[in-house]
């Protein structure tokens, strides 16, 4: 992120402010260190670590790199954590640990991802200098002591945190953006999809240890010789608190008299579309939505909860005044990066992971079929903004009105097509 400082150093004879006690004493509230368990996944033989040999000439320390990322589906909600170990030599995996955490915050899920990480590269060489790499400022920050810790979740996490770095030869903290934190980001991913099929995660076998992951296809315009997954997008009707253009995420707020007419206008204009499949957001507004369409088209309704809205937090059922009059700096921020996210909320890039998620599962689940996706303004913007190639500041540049369709052309051979966007001929009539 442009203008980001550069990451502090804590190097281990040093001592922090607040810890009076010595190294080795567990920190009061804090659970003692793990240090690796269960969870760790050894990816290679590791030479340099406990018992072994380091592969570094002239006693010279060796260097680890830790990439961590956590995410909550909700925020607060289903969460999860990924963390791996590379050298910073070869760039070679040499640790993967991920994961699920119960219910809790995007904030908490990435302190347990750092973590881990910490805990994991201690396990290979407990006097390695380790360079850690995130995509969330905000423990980049607080761990730079740059920033505050106010929130009481947050306090006893960065004290373990801190005293796992203290056992290290030397830390340092790094802001990455998210694109190049996604190896971390799969991981916390691949731990919540496990939990939430009652399992625990269960690293890749079938993936190579420390091979790159190939780059993405260049876009074409080279129209695809395949059957595209055609996805549908219907906005949800009109609400309460769309009228008053009040923040609804997580808010379940009905449908009005309005909205319901909305509802059964999309579903007349959708009975001939030849549909396969309808899929909603869990939330009301979206579920009620859905009906109208799977009665006038005789099909049922699946519910996919990636598909909701992104979490408004503190300002959910606020208006945009009100909201910049209690909280104008964190509402600045919110406008000006979709990194940021509302006090309590989620981010619209954290929103993106878990939209993109959906996308996928309709990508197997559905392919080369029609279904139509009934959500929210903020997952179809993005769905839109990823058929489009587009970063998520263009968000802030898309209007999609209430009971609007939008449709999208997904090739598995080929790029993405918009072949629609914001379309309300429907509700003239």
């Amino acid at each position: 992120m442009p203008g980001l400082p550069p990451g502090a150093q804590h190097r281990r004879p040093e001592q922090h402010q607040d810890r009076a006690r010595g190294r080795g004493d567990p920190l009061r509230g804090v659970p003692p260190d793990p240090r690796p368990d269960a969870g760790v996944r050894p990816v290679s033989g590791v030479a340099g670590g406990r018992g072994g040999s380091s592969p570094h000439r002239g006693g010279a320390s060796r260097k680890l790199v830790v990439e961590a990322d956590g995410g909550s589906r909700g925020n607060p909600g289903p969460a999860g954590y990924g963390a791996l170990v590379r050298d910073a030599l070869t760039g070679e995996v040499l640790a993967e640990v991920a994961e699920s955490i119960g219910h809790a915050t995007n904030n908490v899920a990435e302190y347990r991802g750092l973590i881990a990480g910490l805990a994991a590269a201690a396990g290979i060489d407990p006097a390695a200098r380790v360079e850690v790499r995130m995509d969330s400022k905000l423990v980049v920050e607080q761990m730079s002591g740059r920033w505050k810790i106010k929130h009481p979740d947050m306090v006893p996490l960065a004290l373990q945190a801190r005293e796992l770095a203290a056992g290290l030869g030397a830390v340092s903290y790094g802001w990455i953006p998210r694109n190049r934190n996604a190896h971390a980001d799969r991981l916390a991913n691949e731990a919540m999809d496990a939990a939430a099929r009652g399992e625990h995660w269960v690293r890749r076998t079938e993936e190579e240890p420390g091979e790159p992951e190939p780059p993405p296809a260049p876009a074409s315009s080279t129209p695809s010789s395949s059957t595209p997954l055609t996805t549908v997008l219907l906005r949800h009707g009109e609400t309460p608190l769309s009228v008053e253009k009040r923040f609804a995420g997580t808010t379940d707020a009905p449908l009005t008299e309005r909205g319901r007419a909305q509802a059964r206008a999309a579903a007349l204009a959708l009975k001939g579309r030849g549909l396969d499949a309808i899929v909603t957001s869990p939330l009301a507004r979206c579920r009620d939505t859905a009906a109208e369409v799977a009665a006038a088209t005789g099909l049922d309704v699946r519910v996919e909860d990636g598909l909701r809205e992104a979490a408004f937090g503190e300002w959910e059922g606020l208006t945009f005044a009100e909201a910049g009059e209690r909280w104008p700096g964190e509402l600045k921020a919110w406008l000006a990066s979709p990194d940021a996210a509302p006090p309590g909320g989620e981010s619209f890039a954290h929103a993106a992971r878990r939209v993109r998620t959906a996308l996928d599962k309709l990508k197997v689940r559905y392919r080369e079929r029609t279904v139509l996706v009934v959500s929210h303004v903020t997952p179809i913007k993005l769905l839109v903004a990823d058929a489009l190639g587009a970063p998520l500041p263009a968000l802030y540049r898309m209007h999609l009105d209430v009971g609007s369709l939008s449709s999208i052309d997904w090739y598995a051979d080929g790029p993405a097509t918009l072949r629609a966007f914001n379309d309300v001929h429907h509700l003239e009539t």
